[in-house]
């Protein structure tokens, strides 16, 4: 394993983060740091955290929404902080709000490293947790262990070689508090000539927009993701046709992917639990 370091963004919903960190129990053992960056928890987060050994944490007073706290988290994660430390050579960013198989973190970037990707994302399973995590991540797994969305990524889960973040910096702080900064990290990293996907040979449950919706609460204050959405039209210049043309060509991609993997394999990458049924994406 290359040298690897977990960055996790919290905000209170200290069920969640307990449940992620047991999942991580193992490659902490192994020597994978994990890093925290509490974003002005009270819900008894700062406390719990305290008194946990084998982790680091990162305090903010408040909440610096989610752009920051992963520029905190990968700074720490990439500087050789200390001599049994050293700088990682893959950062992951990772949401609290998730279940991890075991073995997921070599699938990963065994995946990563077969399919020539700089940036890699797992396959997952979102909203209600109503089956048998360990035995459908396996079964999925084992099924779709050679699928790759190439060019797709998404901010539950990211595994970030080194050399992305030397290039094209870290995370635009101007989307406040939460929206649009993974999206804006994927475009800058593609325009570099980084190629990212999503690959099967990695699952996890995501329980869904925890994490975002916690560090989103201030939005009932200010209408982030709205001047989020400004920001990022702004920036790239997405004028109404260019929007209307990117829109369409990435729902044929997703239609492709969607289309072929649940005819092949009966699954696809992206799975959701809508109420009363599986849906794909």
């Amino acid at each position: 394993m290359p040298h690897v370091a977990i960055v996790i963004p919290v905000l209170n919903q200290l069920a969640y983060t307990q449940g992620c960190l047991r999942c991580l129990q193992p490659d902490i053992a192994a020597g994978v740091r994990v890093i925290l960056v509490d974003n002005g928890s009270t819900d008894g987060t700062k406390e719990w955290l305290a008194a946990r050994t084998g982790i680091t944490v990162i305090r903010n007073e408040e909440n610096r929404g989610c752009a920051p706290a992963w520029n905190q988290g990968v700074q720490a994660a990439t500087g050789a902080a200390r001599a049994d430390a050293p700088g990682a050579d893959w950062v992951v960013v990772l949401n609290n709000d998730v279940l991890l198989p075991a073995g997921w973190l070599a699938a990963l970037l065994g995946a990563a490293d077969r399919h020539g990707l700089d940036i890699v994302c797992p396959a997952m399973r979102e909203r209600d947790q109503n089956y048998d995590f360990a035995s459908y991540a396996r079964d999925f797994m084992a099924r779709l262990g050679a699928v790759v969305r190439r060019g797709g990524a998404h901010g539950v889960c990211f595994a970030v070689r080194r050399a992305v973040f030397e290039k094209i910096g870290g995370f635009d702080e101007a989307f406040r508090i939460g929206q649009f900064e993974d999206a804006d990290f994927f475009r800058r990293a593609r325009l570099a000539g980084f190629r990212t996907g999503v690959v099967g040979a990695c699952f996890l449950h995501h329980f869904g927009s925890v994490t975002q919706d916690a560090l989103s609460d201030t939005n009932r204050k200010r209408p982030y993701e709205a001047e989020n959405r400004a920001h990022f039209r702004k920036k790239w210049k997405l004028g109404w046709a260019r929007r209307r043309w990117e829109k369409a060509a990435d729902g044929l991609r997703a239609w492709w992917w969607r289309t072929t993997e649940k005819s092949r394999y009966g699954h696809t990458l992206h799975e959701k639990w809508g109420g009363d049924r599986l849906l794909f994406y």
